[in-house]
């Protein structure tokens, strides 16, 4: 039997595309490429993730590395690292040589960016750990992550947004509803044998 960790890194192991949704709702959703590809030097679950515009995929605006793994209450963990000096690997989820150089010193735990995922039918739902503690800058600000996920074999839905920790107000992020994304590519065969065999003892 396939262990739940071995279908979640499966699913997310892949491409993604909003290219309908973006095009069906121009003024609200732009076009946006998600790439999720193992990075086999790392811990077992290690991925590196890049989010990029679809007119500029080699300059993600989002680029972390992912480390899915079981937690002792039985659901899933998703931990989420930044890259130090992150412009070195800007468009290396395109550029195997270059994924190949990402090292454990490189990454920076997010605390408190966890993302606790439960199966749901034939996929997975996640969220940021609770407690609003999970601090991003952007645009100038700082402001805590509120982030969910929906997965299955064919498609993800997400919602990414940030509020201010003082008065908890929107300060960016969806207002319309999550982004719907199509699988577009499967690194799923990237996954190393090792990982695969250590998630089924």
């Amino acid at each position: 039997m396939t262990s739940s960790l071995t279908r979640l890194v499966r699913m997310l192991s892949a491409g993604f595309s909003n290219q309908h949704q973006a095009f069906e709702n121009p003024p609200i959703y732009a076009h946006i490429l998600v790439r999720f590809r193992p990075l086999p030097q790392l811990e077992p679950g290690s991925l590196l993730l890049e989010q990029s515009y679809a007119f500029a995929p080699g300059q993600p605006y989002r680029i972390r590395v992912l480390r899915a793994e079981n937690a002792p209450d039985g659901s899933l963990r998703i931990h989420n690292h930044a890259l130090h000096d992150e412009r070195r690997f800007w468009g290396a989820v395109e550029d195997p040589e270059r994924m190949a150089q990402i090292q454990t010193e490189d990454l920076r735990l997010l605390e408190s960016c966890t993302y606790v995922v439960h199966g749901q039918g034939e996929g997975f739902v996640g969220e940021v750990e609770p407690g609003c503690r999970c601090l991003v800058e952007r645009k100038g600000a700082t402001a805590y992550l509120v982030s969910s996920f929906e997965i299955d074999g064919e498609s993800m839905r997400t919602i990414d947004r940030g509020h201010d920790p003082a008065t908890h107000d929107q300060l960016w992020g969806s207002l319309a509803g999550p982004f719907e994304f199509q699988r577009t590519d499967d690194f799923s065969p990237e996954i190393p044998l090792a990982w695969l065999e250590s998630w089924t003892t």
